[in-house]
């Protein structure tokens, strides 16, 4: 019975590990450090592989943010890069997939993204809370989405909308 058990565990995370293999995320100037550990812990949940993290976003160096991931930044690898748009040209050269989330006049609606066959390697992007994306990102982006809003605000705090995207991505 316990032998069985160890096995059905080996075959979850062996497909764990297959999920995780080809997503990513890039955070570009992201301020807050609980924003990123929050993001950090649902690319986990959602099984992301790795987290690029670029300009003045906080790594797990800092308390705040690795006392928010709860321990997924040891499960989703990061590394931090100065220039984004020069890490997007990087893995766009590479053959990585790039998608957006944000609200402009091109983007498309984040229920619409299961219409869109995304081959893997993925990295989605998000920006800073109070400026978004960068637009020199955006032009890069293969595709950008946004959640659509019926209350007021124009937009959810950044790791709420990487919830709501990243269960999409992951459905």
């Amino acid at each position: 019975m316990l032998s069985r058990q160890i096995q059905k565990e080996a075959v979850v995370d062996e497909e764990r590990s297959k999920k995780k293999e080809m997503k990513a995320v890039l955070l570009d100037n992201i301020r807050s450090a609980w924003n990123v550990g929050s993001i950090l812990r649902s690319a986990d949940g959602f099984g992301f592989s790795h987290a690029y993290l670029c300009g003045i976003t906080p790594t797990p160096e800092v308390d705040a943010v690795r006392k928010t991931a709860l321990g997924a930044d040891e499960f989703v690898t990061w590394s931090h890069h100065k220039d984004s748009v020069k890490l997007v040209k990087g893995l766009k050269s590479e053959g990585w997939k790039v998608v957006a989330l944000e609200e402009n006049e091109q983007s498309i609606s984040i229920a619409r993204f299961s219409e869109f066959q995304f081959p893997h390697p993925l990295v989605m992007l998000l920006g800073s809370e109070v400026t978004g994306v960068d637009p020199e990102l955006l032009e890069l982006a293969d595709a950008v989405f946004h959640i659509p809003m019926h209350g007021q605000k124009r937009s959810f705090n950044v790791a709420v909308a990487f919830g709501v995207a990243g269960f999409s991505l992951s459905s």
